[in-house]
């Protein structure tokens, strides 16, 4: 497996403008709610969903293409009930109220939807957004014409929480400036040369594709034409979150449950199941999870995973062959797993169900942080341009070391390490993934990153600090491979046979594919 160095470089975007809606119609009680079977999720059919969701109203942004009615702006109560856990981490990290950790998150769900509006009003000046959660919970604009956007935003809900700031170059302008820096080195756009909204300029990541010798690089620079400067990328060594988990043997398969995996060598390794994912081509369904998981040294046959692997032993998903389908190289650190004819009727919703999201598991073991257990449904993707920093976002894992008589395989997660959902906030945006500030454990890996106000798709763990035992390092940082980012990878490299997208609907029995026509591959035990 790869070993990725470290990324700690906070507060870099990539340099596209591209920016999804966010708000997310909802049912009565402001509890997320994913489509009805055969509905359309923002003109995608159910059970995949777009990139894009509808734009919120309440002045924050404009109706969405395509003829979809817009969401109305829910009220800060509404999305803090939804999210109890960000609150949490918003009233422990900085010392507020629940009232003011409310407002933080209603603010948070609107800043897509805004962000959207100004790159349209006011594509030369426009300058990019984020959330300044330890200056006061302050969305700061950057604009070169501050005066204009200024008006503009002046009369939004929570106007007294906007700030614009003066910058020199629009984003579109740092956008171009990036890819050219790139072509000029060699590299790649949004992984070794960056945009750094709140700087007003690019990086370029030197020590992996680009060396800090390179003798191209200073002409580079200067000839960006915007504030342009290089950075080392550190060298701390990074822990793969990859090895094992828990229980929760039933129906439907949900993200954030035990994957143990038999590797070449003998020994059991194990990750985290992370969303689901659908074919529009084929009709077939792919549980998402980390590439390291069954790519790399130790996996060099086809790999098959289980859940609790030293009993009861349910099989789970097989390695899928096709080319295209997994990867071990961050950003693209994905597997796209099938489910075998034999595992089919343990993990798809009964035959006749009517209402079947596809979920996320949201555990909350003691001293977790999260007060409730339930199931998350998942609304759809945000696009990995939209992801700002400053958000609060949760993640699940299933790490877990056994105590003394227990019967379960040990991830690595250390004694006093629980396995559930935890909440944090996003840092950076560095080499093409998410910086996050949530704890995690080797056996997390794969484990999904997700809103948890509306239930959207942010990424799959793939690595990130040392660590083990108790979650005690409140700066500790973790990196995920943005689950847009692998989908288009994935589609890009089968050719867009397939048609993959991110599933808001779960799997059926009857009818599904692999569970009568599929060849049913021999699970690999030990």
């Amino acid at each position: 497996m790869r070993t990725r160095r470290r990324m700690t470089i906070a507060g870099l975007v990539v340099g596209t403008v591209l920016v999804t809606a966010t708000a997310v119609a909802l049912a009565a009680g402001g509890g997320p709610s994913g489509p009805a079977d055969g509905e359309f999720v923002a003109g995608e059919r159910a059970g995949q969903a777009s990139s894009t969701a509808p734009a919120g109203s309440g002045g924050w942004g404009s109706a969405p293409a395509g003829g979809e009615s817009a969401a109305p702006r829910r009220t800060a109560a509404t999305v803090a009930a939804a999210a109890p856990a960000s609150v949490a981490y918003l009233r422990t990290r900085y010392g507020v109220t629940a009232t003011e950790a409310a407002r933080r998150l209603a603010l948070q769900e609107a800043s897509a939807p805004l962000a959207d509006r100004l790159a349209g009003q006011f594509p030369d000046s426009y300058a990019g957004l984020w959330l300044d959660q330890a200056g006061g919970g302050v969305l700061t604009i950057a604009a070169t014409s501050p005066a204009a956007v200024s008006r503009a935003v002046a009369g939004l809900p929570d106007a007294a929480h906007i700030r614009v700031v003066p910058a020199r170059h629009p984003l579109r302008e740092l956008t171009s400036a990036a890819g050219r820096v790139a072509a000029a080195l060699g590299a790649e756009n949004g992984l070794d040369v960056l945009v750094d909204q709140q700087a007003n300029g690019i990086v370029v990541l030197t020590g992996d594709r680009v060396p800090a010798d390179d003798p191209r690089l200073a002409d580079a620079l200067a000839g960006a034409g915007v504030p342009a400067r290089s950075a080392p990328t550190p060298t701390t060594t990074a822990v793969p979150k990859a090895c094992d988990p828990r229980y929760c043997a039933r129906a439907p398969m949900r993200g954030g449950i035990r994957l143990d995996i038999p590797r070449d060598d003998g020994t059991v390794g194990g990750c985290t199941s992370g969303f689901t994912v659908f074919s529009r081509t084929t009709g077939r369904y792919y549980l998402l999870t980390a590439g390291h998981c069954v790519v790399g040294g130790r996996h060099q046959h086809v790999d098959s995973t289980w859940h609790q692997y030293l009993g009861p032993k349910v099989p789970v998903t097989v390695e899928a062959t096709q080319a295209g389908l997994g990867e071990n190289a961050y950003p693209y650190d994905y597997a796209l797993m099938t489910y075998p004819g034999g595992a089919v009727s343990r993990w798809a919703y009964p035959a006749g169900t009517t209402d079947r999201p596809a979920l996320v598991n949201y555990w909350c073991g003691p001293g977790v942080g999260c007060a409730t257990s339930k199931d998350v449904r998942v609304t759809g993707v945000v696009a990995y341009s939209s992801i700002q920093i400053g958000w609060v976002a949760c993640a699940t894992g299933s790490a877990y070391t056994p105590a003394a008589g227990e019967r379960y395989v040990d991830s690595g997660a250390g004694t006093g390490y629980v396995p559930g959902t935890r909440c944090g906030e996003i840092t950076g945006k560095t080499s093409g993934g998410i910086d996050v500030r949530i704890c995690a454990r080797p056996g997390d890996s794969g484990g999904p990153l997700f809103l948890e106000a509306d239930g959207r798709a942010l990424g799959i763990l793939s690595n990130g600090d040392p660590g083990q035992g108790a979650c005690t390092n409140a700066e500790e940082r973790n990196h995920y491979a943005p689950v847009s980012t692998v989908l288009a990878r994935a589609n890009a490299r089968t050719g867009g046979s397939l048609d993959l997208r991110l599933a808001t609907t779960g799997p059926a029995l009857a009818g599904l594919p692999g569970d009568r026509t599929d060849p049913q591959p021999t699970f690999r035990g030990r």
